[in-house]
């Protein structure tokens, strides 16, 4: 599975962006897939993660109730929407697949694929 991250950018606090990652290969559909991000001088930390159907969710407590991870297996593309962004979610944020069918799958270890990461600026 090759990913491919889009949609960030420079964006004032309390603004909002919708991020994309466009995974190319079949079997999208069996993949939990996840967010993470890496601020500099940071060590990348978890997001957000969907299992394999989309119908479960769960995210870090920095960004729960801002932020809502889905998925289109039909267009093999999962999304976070990110709204009322403050200056320290400024980060490169990387999609990621893993094959662990337990949910939800929190430790970047278990992630077999990794996009390049799209870059968030968030200014106060």
């Amino acid at each position: 599975v090759q990913l491919q991250a889009s949609g960030g950018g420079l964006v004032q606090a309390g603004g909002s962006l919708r991020l994309s990652c466009a995974a190319s290969g079949r079997a999208f559909g069996s993949y939990a897939m996840g967010w993470f991000r890496q601020a500099p001088g940071k060590e990348r930390e978890f997001v957000a993660t969907v299992n394999w159907s989309g119908g479960n969710t769960y995210y870090a407590d920095s960004v729960l109730g801002r932020f809502t991870v889905s998925r289109d297996n039909v267009k093999n593309t999962v999304y976070l929407q990110m709204n009322r962004l403050k200056p320290e979610d400024t980060a490169i944020y990387y999609c990621a697949a893993s094959d662990n069918r337990a949910h939800p799958v929190l430790v970047a270890t278990s992630y077999l694929f990794w996009g390049q990461g799209t870059l968030v600026t968030v200014s106060s």
